[in-house]
């Protein structure tokens, strides 16, 4: 059985995908014949212990910044582009970097303006900010024990200034919001069951509230919900009955549809999620050892694929929708493609890092960069870059103290 995305697309519907991820388009490719084409791409790390942050050239390695926060930090681009939040969650602060690569739509190609990177003067102060979700011109941070979830417009950020919306979480838990339309969901706490001093209450569910703050619609079961991700106009969220799915209604708000995970199944959840940019589909771990393809729109809506050892992280290739990478614990990077529902090839590209000891212990992090998959190696204080397509180390970039946390921005454009 061939997985459903392939069955839905077809071979030239994946032909306009991949049309779609390429940014450029003729008008940028009669640019580059005058010469008036621009690359740029910047890589932006943060030290797993020290309270930095490092704006990086990713074509010649040079430092273009570096930025000293509160805490050690977690780092998450935003869906322009344009800025980098580093949430300190040990810390109850957000601060966020402009990345100084702005790019602006004109239908035929895109422009790309570059400028200085630079920490802006705005941050964010609550109880244990955690996740941040990217989405369209905003961005939503949710505070694990401030019970509440701040929805941040971007283009107020670059002018040095807070435009927020604060939506009630109903009590402090490990959750998350979502905006969809003029809608927020929210994940929901189990605020009856006894929890012990500095724990938190599990989730149970989540909800759907419209631009007042009321909620709209029931309650939706999701045990244990834990991640997120977006892909075309969807939501997903994982949960131990499986995966929770929104989808865009009427005037009486988003859908909400529960995808349970197939009998067949080994006992596992997924709770970590990626949203395919280009095609609609999800891609989420299923336990430690397994990711899993999902298809909200197939009869056959998952897709199991197994992994010799334990992941250590995983990415969606934005330029190339059918490629994901996969890095195990032996320290092997996978290329999986996501229509064939299968490994096509890997490569060994670290020390193996094993996945016993705590949670944030210093792992690798991948990015993707340029046609190029990017590594964090916190254990030699080392970038490494590595080809997508042969999985052959190219080149390393000499970081200062333990490279973790790592996101790449850039493109080419017109320049005029």
């Amino acid at each position: 059985m061939r997985f459903s995305l392939q069955q839905h697309l077809g071979m030239s519907a994946l032909a306009t995908c991949l049309a779609l991820t390429l940014p450029l388009g003729s008008g940028v490719a009669q640019a580059e014949e005058s010469g008036d084409s621009v690359k740029e791409w910047r890589l932006f790390i943060a030290d797993h212990t020290q309270p930095v942050v490092r704006a990086i050239n990713f074509e010649t390695g040079k430092e273009l910044g570096r930025y000293d926060l509160k805490g050690y930090a977690a780092l998450t681009a935003s869906a322009s582009g344009k800025t980098v939040f580093a949430t300190q969650s040990d810390s109850d602060i957000v601060h966020v970097i402009k990345t100084g690569i702005v790019f602006s739509d004109h239908g035929e190609h895109r422009d790309l303006d570059v400028e200085d990177a630079a920490l802006l003067p705005v941050t964010f102060e609550g109880k244990r900010p955690f996740h941040v979700v990217p989405h369209d011109d905003h961005a939503i941070l949710f505070y694990d024990r401030g019970g509440k979830a701040d929805i941040i417009d971007e283009a107020a950020l670059l002018d040095g200034k807070a435009k927020v919306r604060t939506v009630d979480t109903t009590a402090p838990h490990h959750g998350v919001a979502v905006t969809m339309g003029r809608y927020v969901l929210v994940s929901v706490p189990n605020t009856q069951s006894e929890t012990k001093p500095d724990t938190l209450p599990p989730r149970i569910g989540l909800r759907i509230l419209d631009r007042e703050g009321k909620q709209v619609g029931e309650q939706a079961t999701c045990t244990d919900l834990h991640g997120e991700a977006t892909s075309a106009r969807l939501a997903a969220f994982g949960c131990k009955e499986g995966i929770l799915v929104a989808r865009p209604g009427g005037t009486d708000g988003p859908k909400l549809e529960m995808l349970a995970y197939p009998e067949g199944f080994p006992k596992a959840y997924t709770g970590t999620l990626l949203g395919g940019k280009s095609m609609q589909f999800f891609l989420g771990n299923y336990g430690e050892d397994k990711v899993v393809l999902i298809d909200p729109d197939s009869k056959d809506a998952f897709r199991l694929v197994e992994l010799p050892t334990r992941r250590v992280d995983f990415i969606l290739d934005p330029a190339n929708p059918r490629n994901a990478y996969i890095l195990t614990e032996d320290g092997d990077l996978h290329v999986l493609d996501v229509l064939e529902g299968a490994i096509t090839r890997k490569a060994k590209v670290t020390e193996p890092y094993s996945k016993d000891g705590h949670w944030r212990d210093p792992r690798p992090r991948l990015a993707v960069a340029d046609g190029q998959v990017v590594i964090s190696d916190p254990r030699h204080s080392l970038v490494r870059v590595v080809d997508a397509e042969s999985l052959k180390e190219t080149r390393t970039l000499a970081v200062e103290g333990q490279p973790y946390s790592i996101v790449a921005i850039g493109g080419s454009g017109a320049s005029h």
